[in-house]
């Protein structure tokens, strides 16, 4: 099985990908980790800064393959990060498309004004970010607004942080097995 875990920034899809390597025993990938692996070897001609409409398409062409190669081996993957477009499931044929759970992590409006301290203090629960002061509230209203909309047209599964943030692999298991496949209509949680 493959399980996408995407969202926006400060989210907690690393933090609910580790927990899930934690309890699961399933190994995970970190699209930043390649996609710095990428720009640092120079293999990339991209850069951090690069805008996600350039890094997107670019880092999905990869993943979206590294995900074939483990469903064709039988092998189970956690995929983590911010460049899975919503509408992932047209690139996976529809016998590949049942072997794969994903799920958008969104932080609603009155989450992100209510806890955005609680938020920026958790931003390196995981990862050190050395740079942190380009996440504003209106950064992440902004982002977590059009990946709603985006999930929403392109019918895909998220979780709407609404409430108490309880991110967690029991919520996230409760959350995969209630999720339909990707080719029916979507699962919209809230404040799991």
């Amino acid at each position: 099985m493959i399980y996408l875990i995407a969202g926006g920034s400060h989210s907690g899809k690393t933090l609910l990908a580790q927990k899930l390597l934690e309890a699961w025993h399933i190994p995970y990938l970190s699209i930043d980790h390649l996609k710095m692996g990428l720009i640092r070897s120079g293999v990339a001609d991209l850069s951090p800064e690069s805008p996600d409409a350039e890094l997107t398409p670019y880092l999905w062409n990869v993943v979206r393959e590294i995900i074939k190669t483990a469903l064709e081996n039988g092998q189970n993957l956690i995929v983590e990060g911010c460049y899975i477009p919503c509408h992932y499931a047209e690139d996976f044929s529809e016998e590949q498309q049942a072997q794969i759970r994903a799920l958008w992590l969104i932080l609603s409006e009155d989450y992100i004004r209510a806890h955005f301290a609680e938020i920026k203090a958790h931003a390196s629960d995981i990862e050190h970010r050395i740079d942190d002061n380009w996440c504003t509230p209106e950064i992440l209203l902004r982002d977590n607004r059009r990946l709603l909309a985006e999930c929403r047209a392109a019918d895909a599964p998220f979780l709407l942080i609404d409430g108490e943030y309880r991110v967690d692999a029991a919520a996230f298991e409760r959350t995969a097995r209630s999720m339909r496949r990707p080719e029916s209509k979507s699962t919209e949680t809230e404040g799991v």
